[in-house]
């Protein structure tokens, strides 16, 4: 059967109520903390409700509370509360297979415990287990469920409920020891901001009541992705029999230097520590399974690259036995379009969903089961001019039938928001509708904000182009001259979107009276393959010239004051401060904030926790490639700062272990030697980001009167 798809009418996204200008006002950082966050979508089987998760903070309070909601996709009647946490958090909701209650996560009894809800009662408990239970699954047949849970791999083969006391004698005992030393025997015993040890994430599966409830991935390996690099959403699914789960797994060796993820399969009664690799022959990364509503092909990503955790994710699909088993091989689907697949989902007639990083925003796209690649689904500005594909779209969710998607759409002027498209498909064509916005929260409170709309550029740089946003502050006048706060986001496979931020959000930066430029250099997702590849081992070269082509951009336009001009960045961002500040860039500035940064490549490959990263960046370990690791590592041109004597604020947190404090001290100490002005902001309590509310808030005070000090706000 062919397949022609044909996209022929945009999603409409609601805007806010319109305020004339003069009634607008800045954005305040507090602002941040008065939207309400939306997140998790999940649609109902028949397409006819959603169900998502609303977190509300108290910046007072320096908590939040996340409770679930429920809205029908055809938008005519309100969005309602079902849940109440009463300060805690419901989260992660799943519909039954048959649509009539919803699977949950909940901390209201304390860890993380599974719950589940029939729509006008109160939610029951499912799980009660001493380790926590979360990410839930529903079985098939609605009468079971699938759930992680972080275990001590010696007890694992224990029964049920003898492993769990085990576990939690040997939480208690740690606790009360007045001894707290840590003890390891393997590398991976710290992840981001947590120290793992010798515990292992192990699917468990129990009846809806709790009781039966095994682990069924016993062992000394995780059986759902450590690292959040390899997962796009759902990790595990029951086979269409139900009496197996289909997962990806942890790399069973080497799981610190390798990115050797599988497809694996167990039985829901398993007690074995073999587990079946449905994806042996493929020593990349391979992960996210999701089988067809018919049960007859399941779909996963897959990269081809080992130990390179930026390759291209291609969506593979290969026809299945109601077991979860393989019977034939897999069919590359995106083959033809140099995008990277992110979250997927199944549609109507055969076809895949799926969204990617597309030149400075996201796109939905569409393939058939032959492989062709419709074009991302566009999104009107607002006042029904020419469709653009700007936006950032997360979440996809799918009903049943394929026929209605749902996901989050954000801007740089929005944050998230729920919309959706009906979706068909018949032997000529498909078309799609727009469904309402269905998220009427923030409306009110955008209404009064000053938000601008961000531009896009293009930079020439020395063998093509570069994407670059522009951002305008409140007030804006063109006849005046304006001081630019220069952004340079992470990764560094990563990318300034069209998309709503709540730690970098470029409108808090406008807000205080800055031009806000954020350029899209080589290493950028979403402009090819290639662009991306080309950071490998060059951090300081390509990407580093078309910052500064960017930066020779801005300063030519009318309105900048090229005298006035700060630079910010975190992680990779903040590398590229450590790195402006010892070269020519940094007599260019007037400022410089890094935050969670990369100083020393010599240091950091010994310290963080993803080994893999540093080995592929730098073409393999200190000792085999010593050059790589020097050639571009800031610290061995530390005696350069003491030339421009460029202002730098440093944050940087205890608990970072992707970016390990060390590299912080190291730095500050590198500036205070030679009497340069700076700057250093520890939170002992945070890791690789700022999440706290009351830390966040402080965060940004700290920036904004390090930039306001030496960059001067407002038109001149």
């Amino acid at each position: 059967m062919r397949f022609r798809l044909l996209l022929t009418a945009a999603v409409l996204i609601a805007a806010p109520l319109a305020l004339p200008a003069a009634d607008k006002r800045p954005m305040k950082v507090q602002d941040l903390f008065a939207f309400k966050r939306v997140a998790s979508p999940q649609i109902s089987p028949d397409g006819k409700a959603v169900v998502y998760q609303v977190t509300t903070v108290d910046l007072g309070a320096n908590k939040s509370s996340t409770a679930l909601w429920l809205a029908p996709t055809d938008g005519k009647t309100e969005p309602k509360q079902i849940t109440d946490p009463k300060g805690k958090k419901d989260m992660n909701p799943r519909w039954s297979p048959d649509g009539t209650r919803v699977l949950f996560e909940s901390t209201r009894s304390g860890a993380p415990q599974l719950w589940v809800l029939t729509v006008g009662e109160e939610p029951k408990p499912v799980t009660s287990i001493s380790t926590g239970a979360s990410n839930g699954t529903w079985a098939p047949d609605g009468k079971s469920v699938a759930f992680v849970s972080t275990v001590y791999p010696e007890f694992s083969e224990k029964p049920f409920p003898e492993s769990d006391k085990l576990n939690k004698e040997k939480d208690e005992e740690i606790e009360k020891s007045p001894v707290k030393a840590k003890t390891f025997t393997k590398l991976f015993y710290r992840h981001w901001d947590d120290y793992v040890g010798d515990k292992r994430q192990h699917l468990f599966v129990c009846n809806l009541d709790g009781t039966d409830t095994r682990d069924i991935t016993p062992g000394d390996r995780d059986a759902n992705p450590t690292s959040s690099t390899f997962s796009s959403g759902d990790d595990f699914t029951f086979s269409p029999d139900g009496k197996y789960l289909v997962f990806t797994a942890v790399p069973d060796k080497d799981e610190s230097w390798s990115t050797n993820y599988d497809i694996c399969r167990v039985s829901v009664t398993n007690t074995s520590t073999k587990w079946e690799c449905l994806t042996k022959d493929n020593k990349a990364a391979d992960g996210g399974p999701k089988f067809s509503p018919d049960g007859k092909k399941l779909a996963w990503r897959a990269q081809k690259q080992a130990g390179y955790e930026a390759d291209k994710w291609d969506i593979l699909a290969a026809d299945a036995n109601p077991d979860g088993t393989l019977s034939g091989p897999p069919q590359n689907l995106t083959a033809a379009r140099d995008v990277s697949a992110n979250e997927f989902a199944w549609g109507a007639g055969g076809a895949v969903a799926f969204v990617a990083d597309d030149s400075g925003s996201t796109s939905l796209f569409h393939v058939t089961p032959a492989g062709k690649i419709g074009e991302g689904i566009p999104y009107r500005n607002g006042s029904g001019g020419t469709a653009a594909r700007q936006g950032h779209i997360s979440a996809l969710t799918a009903s049943r039938g394929g026929d209605v998607w749902m996901h989050l759409f954000a801007r740089m002027a929005s944050p998230a928001q729920l919309a959706g498209v009906r979706f068909s498909v018949t032997d000529k064509n498909s078309t799609t509708s727009a469904l309402a916005v269905l998220i009427p929260q923030n409306l009110s409170l955008l209404a009064e904000l000053d938000l601008a709309k961000p531009e896009s550029v293009k930079v020439k740089i020395e063998d093509g182009e570069m994407q670059m946003w522009v951002l305008k502050p409140p007030g804006f006048d063109a006849s005046k001259k304006w001081p630019v706060a220069y952004l340079v986001h992470g990764g560094p496979q990563g990318a300034w979107e069209d998309a709503w931020s709540f730690r970098w959000n470029p409108q808090a930066w406008a807000a205080q009276g800055y031009v806000v430029v954020m350029p899209n250099p080589r290493g950028s997702t979403g402009f090819g393959q290639k662009f991306v590849d080309e950071i490998t081992g060059d951090w300081g070269g390509k990407c580093y010239r078309d910052l500064m082509a960017g930066l020779d951009y801005v300063e030519k336009l009318p309105y900048v004051d090229k005298d006035r001009i700060g630079s910010a960045g975190g992680s990779f961002g903040g590398y590229m401060m450590n790195w402006f500040a010892v070269n020519d860039a940094a007599k260019r500035f007037k400022c410089l904030i890094t935050h969670c940064s990369v100083w020393n490549f010599e240091s950091m490959w010994g310290t963080t926790d993803e080994l893999w990263f540093d080995e592929w960046e730098h073409g393999g370990l200190p000792w085999e490639k010593p050059g790589k690791y020097a050639e571009f590592s800031p610290h061995k041109k530390a005696g350069n700062m003491a030339k421009a004597k460029t202002p730098m604020l440093i944050i940087h947190n205890d608990l970072d272990f992707r970016c390990p404090i060390g590299q912080g001290h190291e730095l500050f100490s590198a500036l205070q030697r030679q009497g340069v002005p700076s700057r250093f902001v520890n939170f002992p309590d945070e890791g690789h980001w700022v999440l706290k509310p009351k830390n966040s808030e402080h965060w940004h005070k700290e920036v904004f009167a390090w930039l306001k000090k030496y960059v001067p706000p407002g038109p001149k």
